[in-house]
């Protein structure tokens, strides 16, 4: 008799093995509880160890049968079975989970957790240290869950100090760079991009790689005898198309206007072969800063050569992100030099080159060899010499500068071939 339960118990398993998997917890109750039955006396025993189950959940099954309920539609337990939740069993858990988190607003200032990292094991531990027992996988249940957290950076929203016209110096742009493109002429945003270290520096950003192969880089960003990449953009809004200078030495005005000279010789004028002026917007700050005079200078000697008028509009102080050449242009060489070392100038170049988006975006790139000295000086005698030699001249082609009237902010707008006296009234700044 032994011998026929051993082969019984084999190919019971077996067929339990083919079976079980594909039936929820009650189905594979009832359906090894129906074999025990038509096994008689023994069959409980002999189905629990050939299905590897305990004799409770077969004589469960067996009880189920024998009492004749019926199938629940959509339900493996019956309504009030398993194990109750955490928050059920303990009323508490949720608002003190609420107070350690936000605690400024919820709880006690003065929480254990209030100057350290609020992870889900530390959370646990300090609920524990309170009498509430629970896991650290229950703590981010929970947070994600009926109190409706979840894992956030910081938001980059607050500004600083916003002037009360600053959605009129806006709509002031918008309206000047749609007049142009409406006009069919050039319009350009333009600014430097962030340096670059160039070498096997590592590059924000990752790559498909062979499993277990990571591109090796340096492992301190201390400059190298490469330098760095100085990259300056010229974004085209109407033609969406971009020119790129990398250079290798400062972030002057010179080089800024340099670049804008080398797109113009380049693309601007044969695209633009009927353009009467130039509109150029830019942040108010660094190598095209409203205040640098090297700027107004080199703009004037460029539109001098071009032979048109050039007006650059400044964005509000604290508003750079919102140039376009920002998230037009720079964002998308951010994304396609991601994980890709910079490791020289030409590389750099020609991951610029290599820009495009969907939309049609096209970038052209070129490195810039040239010397651009800091500490350039343009004194006042300059200046005024400069002012007057364009006042004295019957066609004149000039800068001026003045604030709009009654705004006393620095949205600022640079013209060129422009008569001084034509200015709106209001304050005209000194060169």
């Amino acid at each position: 008799m032994s011998v026929v339960l051993e082969v019984d118990e084999r190919l019971l398993a077996a067929k339990f093995e083919v079976i079980l998997p594909h039936l929820d917890e009650r189905q594979r109750r009832l359906v090894l509880a129906a074999e025990a039955r038509s096994l008689g006396h023994g069959g409980v025993s002999l189905v629990a160890r050939a299905a590897g189950v305990s004799r409770v959940t077969v004589t469960a099954g067996v009880e189920e049968l024998e009492a004749g309920v019926g199938p629940s539609p959509g339900r493996a337990r019956r309504p009030g079975g398993g194990r109750k939740p955490l928050t059920d069993t303990d009323p508490g858990l949720l608002e003190a989970l609420d107070a350690l988190v936000e605690p400024q607003t919820r709880g006690d200032p003065m929480t254990r957790l209030r100057w350290t990292t609020k992870s889900t094991r530390n959370l646990a531990d300090e609920l524990g240290r309170q009498g509430h027992q629970i896991s650290h996988h229950s703590v981010g249940r929970l947070l994600s869950g009926p109190l409706g957290y979840s894992l956030q950076g910081n938001a980059k929203t607050i500004e600083g100090r916003q002037h009360p016209d600053r959605d009129a110096q806006f709509g002031y742009l918008n309206d000047q760079v749609s007049a142009a493109v409406a006009g069919g002429e050039p319009v350009v945003s333009v600014d430097a991009k962030k340096k670059e270290l160039v070498g096997q520096y590592a590059n924000k950003g990752r790559t498909w790689r062979p499993g277990g192969d990571p591109r090796r880089v340096e492992v301190h960003d201390f400059p190298g005898e490469a330098g760095k990449a100085v990259p300056y953009g010229v974004y085209d809004l109407g033609a969406d198309t971009g020119w790129v200078s990398v250079g290798n030495d400062g972030d002057t005005a010179a080089f800024a206007v340099a670049t804008i000279r080398r797109w113009w010789t380049t693309i601007g004028r044969p695209g633009y072969p009927d353009a009467t002026k130039l509109l150029i917007t830019a942040d108010a700050g660094g190598s095209n800063g409203y205040r640098l005079r090297l700027w107004k200078n080199e703009l004037a000697a460029l539109a001098e050569d071009i032979g048109i008028p050039i007006t650059v509009c400044h964005m509000p102080p604290g508003t750079s992100k919102w140039n376009r050449i920002e998230h037009r242009l720079f964002s998308h060489i951010s994304m396609n030099w991601a994980g890709q070392p910079l490791i020289s100038h030409e590389v750099a170049v020609n991951l610029i080159a290599a820009t495009t988006t969907r939309t049609g975006l096209s970038v052209h790139a070129e490195r810039d060899t040239g010397t651009y000295p800091r500490g350039i000086k343009i004194p006042d005698s300059e200046m005024k010499a400069l002012i007057n030699q364009y006042l004295t001249t019957p066609v004149a082609r000039r800068v001026e500068l003045h604030h709009h009237p009654d705004r006393h902010t620095r949205l600022i707008e640079l013209f060129i071939s422009r008569p001084l006296g034509a200015a709106r009234k209001g304050r005209t700044d000194r060169l």
